[in-house]
């Protein structure tokens, strides 16, 4: 398992371990899994996936909601079906801490919930949810930040959906899918600057390369910010601009601003989830006696 913030190399080194040592690579980034998003989201190549096996890249459309339970599934899945050792890599924290500490099984909510839970969001703010849940699932209200519409509102979908508290539901934790005795796990933890120029460099490229194309097509049949695959770093200024309302380098510098701050949370989440993971401080290439170290860790 490879964590790490956007930029920091995560992919490159997945990619040298899987040659490495017989191995496919399993994507565990919640934006890398949509379509739409190949530049944007940096999406391994095609050379890449050509090379090694990749599992779980690109496979869900821009206007299905992508939850953390539907990874699991089709991880466990992955895991009946390969003969290679699965190297997973990604950004978002909570599908390793799923992985390796197990998942409340919550059924999937219904897009009508979801709809009536945005409307209701629209009207009353914090409001509505927070009246809803303090006269029937104070239990779970007790424990957010109630200052969260987000976390509200999923608590009040929840709770609307199956009548049962979001905080009893996850007293119920499944057995998790991997063994974290059994994995290797590393983080990259890098230097504020270091990763900044390599934020600003990466999505240079990315312009160079077409990303304004990609958000066109994304555009074609219209723009729901409320679209878990419109929360791409960087998507917003780049819609702003082909919508003129936003000048190009005003939207490329605040796209690489935002890009940043999310690193910076992903560098927060890794401090505090995963303190006891092997740390690596990642640079422009690991060198081969680096990467037989990093083997030499593996069971």
């Amino acid at each position: 398992m490879i964590a790490g913030p956007t930029a920091s190399g995560k992919s490159a080194l997945a990619l040298r371990l899987a040659e490495l040592v017989d191995g496919c690579i399993v994507n565990a980034d919640a934006l890398q899994v949509y379509d739409c998003w190949s530049i944007l989201s940096a999406r391994p190549s095609a050379e890449e996936k050509a090379k090694i096996p990749h599992h779980l890249y690109g496979h869900i459309g821009k206007h299905i909601s992508y939850s953390v339970g539907r990874w699991l599934r089709e991880f466990e899945q992955i895991l009946k079906i390969t003969d290679k050792r699965p190297i997973v890599v990604g950004g978002t924290g909570l599908y390793f801490l799923a992985l390796t500490k197990g998942l409340a099984q919550i059924p999937e909510i219904p897009s009508e919930i979801r709809k009536a839970g945005d409307a209701l969001r629209i009207k009353s703010g914090i409001t509505g949810f927070t009246l809803t849940l303090s006269q029937n699932d104070p239990k779970t209200l007790a424990k957010l930040d109630q200052n969260n519409p987000a976390r509200l509102q999923r608590a009040w979908e929840v709770w609307t959906a199956t009548g049962r508290g979001l905080a009893d539901w996850q007293e119920e934790t499944s057995r998790p899918l991997v063994n974290p005795i059994n994995a290797v796990k590393i983080t990259l933890t890098t230097e504020q600057d270091w990763l900044k120029e390599r934020i600003e460099r990466r999505f240079n490229e990315m312009m160079e390369i077409g990303v304004l194309d990609e958000v066109r097509t994304y555009l074609k049949d219209g723009w729901d910010p409320k679209l878990p695959s419109a929360k791409a770093i960087g998507a917003r200024e780049l819609v702003a601009y082909l919508n003129g309302t936003m000048d190009i380098n005003s939207a490329v510098r605040q796209a690489k601003t935002q890009t940043q701050r999310y690193a910076k949370r992903q560098r927060t989440w890794l401090r505090s989830k995963m303190a006891d993971w092997h740390q690596i401080n990642p640079h422009e290439s690991f060198t081969a006696a680096e990467i037989q170290k990093i083997v030499s860790h593996f069971p």
